[in-house]
């Protein structure tokens, strides 16, 4: 049939739900999206927008077009991004400090074969320390072996401009090597206030494969992106301004709120070279080494005292700026960061009869340096000098710095997994143990700050699970994981002074605890013309970390509020057909009751949190969707329900709940000898919304004032909310050749 054959976008038209459904056999809650559905997706979209769909996911979008991975918000059960391990083509690809998976910086969409989010701990081999929560993995598609290429452009809303180019060598010659190189442009409108965000990306890849399914790679990703933030508002600010609380569009003398001050510039070079080599019959290894370099700045826009500054604890003079601007004048605080991260992936296995035993060991060293700066706007609010090459001084010629940070930390992981197959394949067996070590050294160059601080952590992680085929289409498992998060952002270990008094506002601590899960799940799959998942979870964590966002002298920092004990029990479902006449139906849902189990500290007090709703965790949410491929014309409608959703530890403000939906519609031209099933698409994004609340970006404790446990009036705090997309318009026209 036609809707059955591979077209130049690498899609099918045959996988169940649409390309929601691919079949799973892991004796685990697992998802995943292919080709079906990534080709049917608007080309903006990073692959933590395009899982959305998927049972247990939380995506709070602050773009219509996906664009913006600095302003994003992504949960699983109720865990935070960081809590989700990232892994691109096996490599831990998300910063291993602040965890944020900055997964549009690995690949363009049109070179994603596939995406899997596993809803859970990880697998014992995974090369992660912090994925209590599941993990996404993203794989690359292999090069063609028939030389040609693929080319597209995308035109829409807020001014969008996106080209693409991969060209494919085929099998060159008798080398048996393989590959190709593509390039991508993309230039946007902000979808709310002014800004326009530019994007720059390459990917590359050589592949060489040979007898008794041996295969070595080289990857290469190059990505640079330059763009504006969006404010998070409160509440307040919302229920007030709606879409136009933002940062200000013109200039105006004494206001540091213009949108220019409020820009982010980053740049990430990808290496890895994955080697699969069998030795004999029995033995074979897996090796991969990488490297990942990003660099880059974020900048906001502050105020400054020209006498009465303080660099650390100490007073910083008189600070040498013209006279002119007054005691208090604008500056833009300036964050420049680098980050280099190189390591090893390695696993050996040994397969005798039914029995398959796997070591792994993972390497990995991260240096990671910070220093804030500020400086001067010209008479306009034009900045040219984002990077600090002419910072403002201190009386005493020293650049003014509210923190001067570099970090290094080093991790070995071993692991040890046994699996065993038994009644003829239908009963296996798998257990297994890791150990991580992770140990961070941490120097802070600030006056009065603790100069050495750092933090060891040492965890062992079991994990059993079983595997039973009641028959070829029908699946029960059950396993028990445990999981470990050491603490992201590099707060926790620094101390931290008010620029305006120069007291203390942070004390760095050396006994920094991470977090630590234990988990149980029963589930039941059918895979067949019909596709069933259902799942039973239980969670129990201590030291539960959750991300947050905190702004000190002008800079927002990541920081981890220690939520100590919680609770999470609950169940989810995925259901899909395969194509039936061009038609494929997908639904999903998860249910989840989750609890904090103890009273959060709050200075010298405690909050009365205990039995209180952790946040980012909507009791209810789901998805369903429509898709149709009859060879020539294509299409795909899904939406999408969130639940309402706490801010507050204490539960004294949440944001209501919401619905989303999208639209895809497509036709294939007819082929001609130099182009390969061209074809049109549109795509409707956020269809009748204007903008809403789509998750929580900074968490507090509590918004309101509330009477501590031992009888402390605990003052309260706003938290902030990322603002979702509105509605938006992408045609796109592509063609292989």
């Amino acid at each position: 049939m036609r809707h059955q054959r591979i077209n130049a976008d690498g899609s099918g038209g045959n996988t169940a739900g649409g390309g929601m459904l691919p079949e799973q056999t892991a004796a685990r809650s697992q998802s995943g999206l292919t080709r079906d559905f990534i080709a049917r997706q608007s080309p903006t979209l990073s692959p933590v927008a395009m899982i959305a769909d998927l049972p247990g996911v939380i995506y709070s979008g602050n773009d219509p077009l996906g664009t913006n991975d600095e302003q994003q918000g992504l949960s699983v059960r109720g865990l935070d991004q960081t809590e989700i391990g990232y892994v691109f083509e096996n490599v831990p690809a998300a910063p291993p400090l602040f965890l944020v998976p900055y997964a549009s910086s690995t690949a363009d969409n049109e070179n994603i074969a596939g995406i899997t989010l596993a809803q859970g701990a990880a697998e014992t081999s995974a090369p992660l320390y912090n994925a209590v929560g599941g993990v996404l993995s993203v794989r690359m598609r292999k090069p063609s072996d028939i030389a040609g290429g693929f080319i597209g452009g995308s035109w829409g809303s807020y001014n969008l401009n996106r080209e693409f180019l991969r060209l494919e060598t085929g099998r060159i010659r008798d080398t048996g090597v393989k590959g190709y190189a593509s390039f991508s442009y993309r230039g946007a409108d902000q979808w709310r206030g002014a800004g326009t965000s530019r994007r720059f990306h390459t990917d590359m890849r050589l592949t060489k494969e040979w007898q008794d399914n041996n295969s070595a790679s080289l990857i290469f990703s190059f990505n640079r992106e330059r763009g504006y933030y969006l404010l998070p508002p409160t509440l307040a600010q919302w229920q007030r301004l709606g879409t136009d609380a933002n940062y200000a569009e013109t200039f105006k003398n004494g206001d540091s709120s213009y949108y220019k001050f409020q820009e982010n510039a980053r740049a990430q070079s990808f290496l890895s070279a994955p080697v699969s080599l069998h030795l004999n019959r029995q033995l074979s290894l897996d090796l991969t080494p990488y490297f990942i370099y990003v660099w880059g700045y974020d900048s906001y826009g502050t105020s400054l005292n020209r006498t009465g500054s303080f660099y650390g604890n100490r007073p910083a003079g008189t600070l040498q700026v013209p006279t002119s601007l007054g005691r208090s004048f604008t500056a833009v605080a300036t964050d420049v960061f680098h980050q280099s991260h190189p390591g090893l992936n390695t696993a050996l296995h040994y397969e005798a009869g039914s029995n398959r035993l796997s070591l792994g060991y993972w390497y990995s060293y991260y240096d990671f340096s910070s220093v804030s700066r500020y400086v001067l706007p010209d008479a306009q609010g034009g900045v040219s000098n984002q990077w600090g090459a002419y910072p403002i001084l201190t009386a005493d010629s020293e650049p003014l710095s509210s923190y001067n940070a570099h970090l290094m930390q080093q991790v070995n992981a071993l692991s040890l997994t046994d699996r065993l197959h038994l009644l003829n394949k239908r009963l296996t067996l798998s257990a297994g143990v890791r150990v991580v070590m992770t140990s961070r050294s941490v120097t802070n160059l600030l006056p009065g700050a603790r100069y050495r601080n750092g933090a060891s952590y040492l965890t062992p992680l079991p994990q059993f699970s079983a595997s039973y085929k009641l028959t070829p289409h029908d699946q029960l498992y059950i396993n028990g994981t445990t999981g470990f998060r050491a603490p992201s952002g590099i707060s926790s270990y620094q101390d931290r002074f008010s620029m305006g008094t120069g007291l203390q506002t942070r004390v760095a601590s050396s006994d920094t605890k991470p977090e630590y899960s234990i988990g149980e799940e029963i589930g039941y799959r059918h895979n067949g013309k019909v596709t069933l998942s259902v799942a039973l979870f239980n969670y129990n964590f201590t030291n539960r970390q959750v991300s947050t966002t905190t702004v000190l002298n002008g800079v927002t920092t990541t920081e981890s509020i220690n939520g100590g004990g919680q609770t999470a029990r609950g169940a989810q479902f995925e259901f899909g057909l395969r194509p039936w006449h061009g038609f494929s139906p997908y639904l999903s849902g998860q249910y989840i009751h989750a609890t904090i189990d103890n009273d959060i500290q709050s200075g010298a007090d405690y909050l009365p949190t205990k039995g209180k709703r952790p946040v980012r965790t909507p009791t209810l949410s789901g998805s369903l969707g429509l898709s149709y491929d009859d060879g020539q014309f294509f299409g795909l409608f899904n939406g999408h329900y969130v639940g309402p959703t706490y801010a507050t530890f204490m539960n004294d403000e949440k944001i209501s709940g919401f619905a989303t939906a999208n639209l895809s519609l497509g036709y294939r031209l007819q082929k001609t000898t130099r182009l390969k099933t061209p074809q049109i698409q549109l795509n409707l994004i956020n269809l009748g919304r204007s903008g809403y609340l789509s998750g929580v970006s900074g968490v507090t404790l509590n918004r309101n004032a509330t009477r501590g446990v031992f009888g402390t009036t605990i003052a309260g705090k706003a938290p902030t909310y990322f603002v979702g997309g509105g509605f938006a318009g992408v045609v796109s026209l592509s063609s292989g050749f």
